[in-house]
């Protein structure tokens, strides 16, 4: 195996239990609660993770190995998660598996279009959806015949990485943020919303993003409600 492929498989052959043995999964994620989901649901499936919070992380990563699955966020904060699914595929070797995640279902055929073998919408916390997501797109020899996780077994994150997300929201939405920034907030809180389950901030979320640019209310109110997430200890 040369270097360049070093990266791809460990020596431990996957089980049942842990169908992902013997991968390293690279998650390019903004968000600390939907890495922590992601991270529990790797360790869960027996693979390593790795996270890169943006584009220019992410090339650095892959510019000195190559993991066997790249899980690419549609939104990042420096650019397209498409972008980069297209900077993939054109690379030598290509990992075995490159898929792309949102909150937004509408999403999915863009990171197809670009390239991506597989779409996970977010929320991310079923076991065994997202072992079928990875392992439909991996080569046969790669994956076990049987998978042992139940339809029911999910994962749930930390609250402290879904407030520190809140944080970093909240410094975003300021008076002074430009079109660029909200819509930025607005695509990450769409998604963080309902990774929570937080029916009241993803519609201000949304809201944020509607045609026409965001209205001073919408700004507002979703900045509000970040705020008394934040006062509540984001236990929703």
């Amino acid at each position: 195996m040369s270097d360049d492929l070093s990266e791809l498989i460990h020596s431990t052959a996957p089980t049942a239990q842990r169908p992902l043995l013997g991968l390293t999964v690279l998650v390019v994620e903004d968000s600390r609660f939907a890495s922590e989901a992601m991270r529990l649901l790797c360790l869960r499936s027996g693979a390593r993770i790795r996270r890169a919070d943006c584009l220019a992380s992410a090339r650095r990563h892959l510019a000195t190995y190559r993991p066997g699955v790249v899980i690419v966020d549609m939104g990042l904060p420096d650019g397209s998660g498409a972008d980069l699914i297209r900077e993939i595929r054109a690379m030598k070797p290509v990992p075995p598996v490159v898929l792309g995640t949102s909150g937004d279902s509408g999403t999915g055929p863009v990171a197809l279009a670009a390239g991506a073998d597989g779409f996970l919408e977010k929320p991310l916390e079923s076991l065994a959806a997202f072992q079928q997501v990875v392992l439909t797109a991996l080569p046969n020899d790669l994956r076990p015949a049987v998978l042992a996780a139940a339809p029911d077994d999910l994962v749930h994150p930390d609250p402290i990485a879904l407030r520190d997300d809140l944080h970093h929201m909240a410094e975003i939405l300021s008076p002074q943020a430009d079109a660029t920034a909200l819509s930025y907030a607005a695509q990450f809180l769409t998604g963080v919303a309902r990774s929570a389950h937080d029916t009241a901030l993803e519609t201000a979320a949304s809201a944020l993003a509607r045609e026409g640019g965001p209205r001073a209310t919408d700004v507002s109110r979703l900045s509000n409600l970040v705020q008394e997430r934040i006062a509540a200890g984001a236990a929703f």
